[in-house]
């Protein structure tokens, strides 16, 4: 990408589960402080692509079978998960993930065991969480799985933020959240990410994530196959129509007319 700098940069990346391959030679860049979305449907490779970069892909049954996955220019290939999280990226995995029979702060002392700073850096990783969720610190000694789902996604991010990520990996951070809660979910991805922090969202909710990004990729059975600026996708005819639900304009006037020209039949009744 010119000469940005980048946070991560996979290259040809592929991965599987025993004999099924769930990523071909996947490349893909987050520069650094850039939010980068990844969007794609049910069995594209999406949280595969999560694991891999956060080598947790065995503890699901994968392996990385080629390819290369560098962050702020070392090597990440072959290093267990928590020296990943040591070298600065933190995964938030889909469904929340929360420990529910221990407290919130419990919780989120968990998080910041992988960190590699000291006590005054965990205070200052736990006041920045507070201020983020305010209702983190008002529930603190209740138990997570008490939380509403909101909550919880709440306190999963907050988690992961107590290592103090320069790179924070977001696994479909707004599946099964009302919109409201997943629009307070996408504001705070922003702030984050004002914060300093790069992001690389897996989101199923296109229109979200490409509001949140500023550069897109379509993972298809394991293969990018558009990638370019966030507004180009989201301007994409085909972008529109697969993950932002906009139908083709002409053949929804031709529809229209259709149904105008072509009553439905009265209702038949038998002498």
């Amino acid at each position: 990408m010119g000469g940005t700098a980048l946070a991560l940069d996979v290259t040809e990346l592929s991965a599987g589960y025993g004999p099924v391959r769930a990523l071909r030679r996947v490349s893909l860049e987050v520069p650094e402080g850039a939010v980068v979305t990844v969007l794609g449907g049910n069995g594209a490779g999406k949280s595969t692509l999560l694991r891999a970069i956060s080598r947790t892909l065995a503890f699901h049954g994968g392996a990385v079978a080629s390819g290369t996955v560098r962050f702020g220019g070392r090597s990440l290939d072959g290093l267990p998960p928590d020296r990943v999280v040591a070298a600065g990226v933190c995964q938030v995995p889909e469904g929340r993930q929360v420990f529910a029979r221990m407290t919130v702060e419990d919780n989120l002392r968990a998080g910041a065991l992988g960190g590699s700073g000291g006590r005054e850096a965990r205070a200052a990783a736990l006041r920045r969480v507070h201020e983020l969720f305010p209702v983190l610190a008002e529930r603190a000694r209740q138990p997570a799985g008490l939380l509403s789902g909101g909550e919880q996604q709440m306190l999963a991010v907050g988690r992961a933020l107590m290592a103090g990520p320069k790179l924070l990996l977001l696994d479909e951070p707004s599946l099964g959240l009302a919109p409201l809660m997943a629009a307070r979910i996408a504001d705070t991805i922003r702030e984050i990410n004002a914060q300093g922090t790069a992001v690389l969202l897996v989101e199923q909710n296109a229109a979200l994530a490409l509001r949140l990004a500023s550069r897109a990729y379509v993972l298809e059975v394991g293969e990018v196959t558009l990638s370019g600026p966030a507004a180009e996708l989201a301007a994409s005819d085909e972008v529109r129509r697969r993950y932002l639900g906009v139908v083709d304009e002409t053949a929804a006037a031709d529809a229209a007319d259709a149904t105008t020209e072509h009553p439905a039949l009265s209702r038949w009744n038998p002498r």
